[in-house]
């Protein structure tokens, strides 16, 4: 059997318990095969790229994702634990960030499928879309050295099928916001004491969710986006001795956010953000309060709104929200522009991991695979961080007309690719007289060169 390189090896030793032994020889085949192969992650190209096309038993490595008995939470867990690990220090917050990305598939027998609002092909003029399925992902938001900004790598995700789908099963539909919950306090329970921070999007501001993140006994910090019409208030008043009927939950109504914006008495404390949506730093300016956040028959969400605008003009002025009053509202402005990098890995997944190619259409298989792509982009971070760190600059991929300051995701995984094929068995022989001159067997050069030729 191809073995990993030593470092892997150590890496995934954590992973091991999870598998039976044969199932775990097969899911490291699988893995190497997923990280070599272009184009599309089958398993029929992860076994092409391992060289097995021609094995007679490729079931068994199709019954990894469809039939084997092991839990993708699990797995989820011990990715997270080594991420943790690697890229958190002792004491400090976990960011993670929140948002669901559509995984275009047609079919008639992918049964979770839906029609939703394509992001990627959308934009404000145009309302695009398409058929797929929905995934709730959430991923830890880390600095990462080498690439001298932050990361958001997935760890944990879960597929939130359609409407129709639970009709025909008789079952309650879940939004996105009751998905993000579950996952959240998933985990809670796998770290009780940690601060958490979640980061989100407009779309996961919901008076149920942030409620219930901040009634948790260890309460979760929920960032995301207020609108600048929400209804505040203040907080409700204290009881009188002896007063009947129910307490009052808010305060009197408080100026829609967008006449603080335009109000010439507003105070507002300029801050400098690095890592602003790509761009190094941006001075921007900020004001900040608490209030209620209150809407009809919903629950009232005591929260810390920060106000943003921009001294050029460039973009008319945002408000983000956090459960946490005591929080700092820089601090607050920094952990929501970190959410941006979901973007981006969503994007790396699409481009450079084969995500929207597999073609599973069993049940199991489609809700494992998909997580199991989105945690190889965080399992490739991990591969890398150890030589990266030594020697980055190394490993960048330089151009005339290119050039790069730092290592990206693509330099990354070229990286590990090299490593990879150096580590096939016996694929180089030194030359005891000729240091520059290697002996590669044919077999390993016509794999190479199919593997080269066929590349999308």
């Amino acid at each position: 059997m191809r073995t990993l390189p030593a470092t892997m090896i150590r890496l995934l030793v954590p992973f091991a318990p999870l598998f039976s032994k044969r199932v775990w020889q097969n899911a490291q085949v699988l893995l190497m095969g997923a990280i070599l192969a272009p184009g599309r992650r089958t398993v029929s190209s992860a076994l092409r790229a391992m060289g097995l096309d021609h094995h007679k038993g490729f079931h068994r490595y199709h019954r990894v994702l469809s039939h084997a008995n092991w839990s993708s939470v699990k797995a989820s867990r011990v990715l997270l634990g080594l991420l943790v690990e690697m890229f958190v220090a002792d004491g400090d917050p976990l960011v993670v960030g929140i948002d669901e990305t559509l995984e275009r598939r047609w079919g008639k027998k992918i049964s979770a499928k839906g029609v939703y609002r394509d992001p990627v092909r959308s934009t404000h003029e145009n309302f695009v879309k398409s058929s797929g399925l929905r995934w709730v992902c959430v991923m830890l938001l880390v600095e990462v050295p080498w690439a001298a900004r932050v990361w958001a790598l997935p760890f944990l995700s879960a597929l939130a099928p359609s409407e129709r789908y639970a009709a025909k099963r008789g079952k309650r539909h879940k939004k996105i916001t009751e998905w993000a919950w579950q996952l959240l306090l998933v985990l809670r329970r796998w770290y009780p004491e940690r601060e958490i921070v979640a980061v989100a999007d407009r779309a996961y501001a919901s008076l149920k969710l942030l409620d219930r993140c901040r009634k948790l006994s260890d309460p979760i910090a929920f960032v995301t986006r207020l609108r600048l019409d929400a209804a505040l208030y203040e907080p409700a008043p204290p009881r009188r001795p002896h007063q009947i009927g129910r307490p009052r939950i808010k305060g009197e109504r408080l100026p829609n956010l967008s006449e603080v914006a335009q109000d010439p008495k507003t105070v507002w404390k300029p801050t400098t953000i690095a890592n602003w949506y790509g761009s190094e730093q941006r001075m921007v300016e900020v004001s900040s309060k608490t209030a209620v956040w209150y809407s009809t028959g919903l629950p009232a969400v005591p929260v810390r709104w920060v106000l943003v605008r921009d001294p050029q003009g460039e973009f008319k002025p945002q408000a983000l929200l956090c459960t946490d009053l005591d929080a700092d509202p820089e601090e607050i402005l920094s952990w929501f522009v970190m959410r941006w990098q979901l973007e981006v890995t969503f994007q790396e997944v699409r481009r450079h991991l084969g995500f929207e190619t597999q073609r599973q259409w069993s049940d199991m298989a489609i809700r494992r695979t998909t997580p199991a792509l989105l945690g190889l982009f965080s399992l490739i971070a991990l591969f890398a961080h150890q030589r990266m760190r030594q020697a980055a600059s190394a490993f960048r991929r330089q151009a005339g007309w290119y050039h790069k300051a730092h290592p990206t995701f693509a330099d990354a995984l070229a990286m590990v690719r090299k490593e990879l094929w150096a580590q096939e068995e016996q694929s180089f022989y030194g030359s005891p007289f000729e240091a520059d001159t290697i002996k590669v067997p044919r077999a390993f050069m016509e794999r190479l060169t199919e593997a080269v030729c066929y590349a999308a």
